[in-house]
């Protein structure tokens, strides 16, 4: 059966500044623990804790530039580019320049502030 998602549930956002999350599939907006499907919309200089989530997270940019840190490296994801993070795996997220960025975010299964297991902000 359809489930026809007219607006998105904004979702609060950790950070030093002010990032949009629109959850259109998810915990908060439609009750679906297997899955979360957001947009985020970060501004320039925005940086999160690092985490060490439970979840795949799988990220397409849209616009901008997505900054991942990881033990293993980091990635300068760009527009028209997409990251993939295992369960388990540190990673910091931030959008250093100015412009920001503008992303789809996908949790496998759904994000939860219980799962994502984020460091105490320094």
């Amino acid at each position: 059966m359809p489930r026809f998602i007219e607006l998105p549930t904004i979702v609060k956002a950790a950070g030093n500044k002010p990032k949009q999350i629109e959850e259109f599939v998810g915990r908060v907006s439609t009750g679906d623990e297997s899955i979360s499907v957001a947009r985020m919309v970060s501004p320039g200089g925005w940086v999160e804790p690092a985490q060490s989530p439970a979840f795949q997270e799988m990220s397409v940019v849209l616009k901008g530039v997505l900054h991942v840190e990881t033990k293993q490296g980091n990635f300068e994801v760009k527009t028209g580019q997409a990251i993939i993070l295992d369960p388990g795996e540190w990673v910091r997220y931030s959008t250093p320049g100015e412009a920001g960025a503008e992303y789809i975010a996908i949790c496998l299964p759904a994000f939860s502030p219980e799962t994502v297991h984020r460091e105490a902000d320094n």
